[in-house]
């Protein structure tokens, strides 16, 4: 029966996307319009016929009336079983009255049984009341018992792991809760230190570009008055300690010449003394560039 109404519906279908002309569709569409609106006691209401509406439109009246035609053959294939049901009722109640066992003349008590082992029957879906019938049916009813309260411990089980993780979730969800207000509650302090660095940093660039100029003058003086690298802080403490030094040998020296100015007024010794100064002075100023030459060699 189901390829029957399957072929009907396919067959139905195919002919409503190889219908005729657009004209011939737009007859059928109102025709079923009309039949289904009239069925239901209401008007067709206006709508503008466009060639999508009419071809969606009678694909939809297509199916429906293969689906109608489908239904009207199960309803006929039921009521001629319903018919071929109620004569072998007739048949059968007949032999059971023939018999002497008609439904009146049997005891109320029977009728009950007869009637709770023919429900029994139907929920067991068996077409007989043999026993062996019954036992077929109450073993499958068993199986389908023990396959059902399997699924149900399956899905007991799952509950339960879902309930454990939706627990769990929510225990998470609660902790996310706690340190997003946390961390709202911490923004403005934060904002606040923000601030305060950006307005430090300001300070700080600022300073930078002052000490960069400051570093760009300096390094332009140093370049003017002749520093180069050679000419360091070590190095200028080792010449001073050098010229403590000799200062401290040239001042008997220097004395010497001062006690010079006391001299008698003779011309010749005079210039023999001045001379003598002379050399010695001399000898001192040698024997100082040779030692400034030193320091110079030993710091290169």
């Amino acid at each position: 029966m189901s390829d029957l109404i399957s072929g009907v519906d396919n067959m139905s279908v195919t002919e409503a996307k190889s219908g005729g002309n657009d004209a011939g569709r737009i007859a059928e569409v109102k025709a079923w319009l009309t039949s289904q609106f009239d069925a239901a006691g209401k008007d067709v209401p206006e709508f503008e016929y466009t060639p999508r509406s009419i071809a969606h439109l009678y694909n939809l009246a297509a199916a429906s009336q293969a689906k109608t035609q489908a239904a009207n053959i199960v309803a006929n294939d039921f009521r001629q079983k319903a018919v071929e049901y109620r004569a072998q009722a007739a048949r059968i109640r007949e032999i059971l009255e023939n018999v002497g066992l008609a439904q009146e003349s049997l005891p109320s008590n029977v009728v009950s049984s007869a009637q709770v082992l023919a429900n029994v029957a139907n929920f067991l879906n068996i077409r007989d009341t043999e026993l062996s019938s019954f036992l077929v049916a109450m073993g499958d009813l068993s199986l389908r018992k023990t396959g059902v309260e399997e699924k149900r411990a399956k899905v007991q089980k799952e509950s339960k792991i879902l309930l454990d993780y939706t627990r769990k979730a929510i225990a998470r969800l609660t902790y996310l809760k706690r340190t997003l207000a946390q961390l709202e509650d911490d923004v403005p302090p934060c904002e606040a230190q923000m601030e305060n660095w950006k307005t430090n940093l300001a300070v700080m660039a600022s300073k930078e570009r002052q000490y960069l100029q400051q570093y760009s003058n300096y390094k332009a003086l140093l370049n003017r008055v002749g520093y180069t690298q050679d000419i360091s802080h070590g190095m200028l403490v080792e010449m001073a300690e050098h010229r403590q030094d000799l200062e401290k040998k040239t001042k008997p020296i220097m004395d010497t010449l001062r006690s010079y100015q006391d001299l008698p007024p003779d011309k010749a010794l005079a210039t023999l003394a001045i001379e003598d100064k002379k050399r010695q002075y001399a000898a001192a100023e040698k024997y100082l560039e040779d030692v400034l030459q030193s320091a110079l060699a030993t710091t290169d």
